[in-house]
């Protein structure tokens, strides 16, 4: 290849320098280069490509390998719109990629007023999704702000509305269903083009200066519940015994009663039987009774004397009813 010569006036050197088709060459080369790396970009699968055209919209491109026209004529923003997101209110974790979720003064957007005029200190946290990536972009300044301004506004009007002894105890479920619905409304007003899918209370306390007293309380609370609770399972064990207990009580009387009752009946039965009978025969039944009655008494007596009026003498009788025949 030729080159061109030139000679230092002082030194006398000669330095051969390349043509000038040799450098347009090289920077066209480089040009080439760097314009085909700057038109090729990659759109992750969980996320869109917005495409910008001298800052107009122009379309949004799915997942995989594409090309834009470089020099800064195409403009491509990526959104996640597959991949769940999330804002924190009154703490940050530390590494999160979001960065609306720390603002200067987290202290401050965690005190409260409740309806009842008690402070406490609420941290949250909102999940949500990019439903509208041309909304997000373009509806509102920041869509990530705008949603942070909606979601605090929310939360104060819903603390608001309740007690402190609501907000700190039993009223969390009630607050993050509530918050939820009318953030969902506020957002669809304002064309965020976010879905927000869950509302999150994270920590909820009472001030610092208050918060071991608040503790006191609530441990008294714990402790009367714990007592009622122990009272109603020994109120549930005793109770049902002693009701089992009177109804067999009841049920045993009632049948004592009716066995009484008709044991008496048949009593009456059977002495209005053997009183018609007396009245037709007196001395015959007068003779069956004595004998149905020595019937009964004679085998229970140990010993037995027989006494005949006729007869001079006492006249024992042995072996009546002994010990083999009778009952001793």
């Amino acid at each position: 290849m030729d080159y061109a010569e030139w000679q230092h006036p002082n030194h006398g050197n000669r330095i051969k320098i390349p043509p000038v088709s040799r450098i347009v060459s090289i920077i066209l080369g480089i040009l080439m280069l760097w314009t085909l790396l700057a038109s090729v970009y990659t759109v992750p699968s969980d996320s869109v490509g917005v495409v910008l055209r001298f800052g107009r919209y122009v379309k949004e491109v799915q997942p995989g390998l594409r090309f834009k026209i470089p020099w800064g004529i195409d403009h491509v923003t990526i959104l996640p719109v597959r991949r769940q997101l999330k804002q924190e209110y009154g703490f940050g974790t530390s590494g999160a990629s979001n960065p609306s979720q720390h603002p200067l003064d987290l202290s401050r957007e965690k005190r409260m007023v409740t309806g009842d005029l008690n402070a406490a200190l609420v941290e949250w946290i909102v999940q949500y999704r990019i439903a509208n990536p041309v909304n997000f972009l373009f509806k509102v300044r920041n869509a990530e702000i705008t949603l942070r301004a909606v979601s605090e506004s929310i939360m104060r009007e819903v603390i608001g509305d309740r007690t402190v002894d609501e907000v700190l105890t039993i009223g969390r479920q009630e607050i993050e269903s509530e918050a939820l619905v009318k953030m969902q409304k506020l957002a669809a007003k304002y064309d965020v083009g976010v879905s927000i899918d869950q509302v999150q209370l994270k920590n909820v306390n009472p001030p610092e200066p208050v918060q071991e007293s608040f503790n006191e309380v609530n441990q008294a609370q714990q402790e009367k519940e714990k007592l009622i609770n122990d009272a109603r399972r020994e109120y549930n064990k005793s109770i049902p015994l002693a009701e089992g207990t009177k109804d067999q009580n009841i049920q045993e009387a009632e049948g004592y009663r009716l066995k009484r009752i008709n044991e008496a009946q048949g009593d009456i039965s059977r002495f209005n039987a053997v009183l018609a009978e007396y009245l037709k025969a007196p001395e015959v039944t007068k003779r069956r009774i004595y004998l149905e009655t020595m019937q009964e008494v004679l085998p229970v007596i140990r010993s037995k004397t027989v006494i005949d009026e006729n007869a001079r003498s006492v006249l024992p009788l042995l072996q009546l009813g002994g010990e083999k025949g009778g009952k001793p």
